[in-house]
């Protein structure tokens, strides 16, 4: 993609960096808690093995928004940013609650709030991290693009 930043991104390309970003987190996710379920849990406890699981999902989380943001948002805007990690987010909460009600059984009430307090915060800042980091990163890269538009 060429331009310079600040420049509006086509809506097929933010379409394409939010399913991006979705994917590669939630697929992340999906293996981490497999593995968290099925062998950690029985050994450490379920809040440590959350609490154990949120930093390397950090990292997965930097790490996507890093690859989506050099391969599609160069030119974004501050706004087109914010949506396309809104965006990100929307997806993976859907996921999730889809998941939960498949595999558990679980209600989207408690898909969404039946969590630990200490690991279900953590949980909640990860995902705030995720919804804002593609915004985030085009602030740090340009910081002209951080102002409303």
């Amino acid at each position: 993609m060429t331009g310079t930043r600040g420049r509006a991104a086509g809506g097929v390309t933010l379409v394409k960096a939010a399913g991006l970003d979705f994917i590669a987190v939630f697929a992340a996710g999906f293996v981490l808690g497999t593995i968290r379920v099925l062998w950690v849990i029985p050994h450490l406890g379920e809040r440590t093995a959350e609490l154990v699981e949120v930093p390397i999902m950090l990292v997965v989380i930097v790490a996507s928004a890093r690859g989506t943001d050099r391969r599609f948002l160069g030119t974004a805007r501050a706004g087109e940013r914010l949506l396309v990690g809104v965006a990100a987010l929307v997806l993976l909460l859907a996921a999730e609650i889809a998941l939960a009600m498949i595999l558990r059984g679980a209600s989207v009430w408690q898909a969404l709030f039946d969590r630990d307090p200490v690991s279900g915060t953590a949980y909640y800042v990860a995902l705030a991290i995720f919804a804002i980091l593609p915004w985030w990163l085009g602030r740090r890269a340009n910081p002209a693009s951080g102002r409303s538009e």
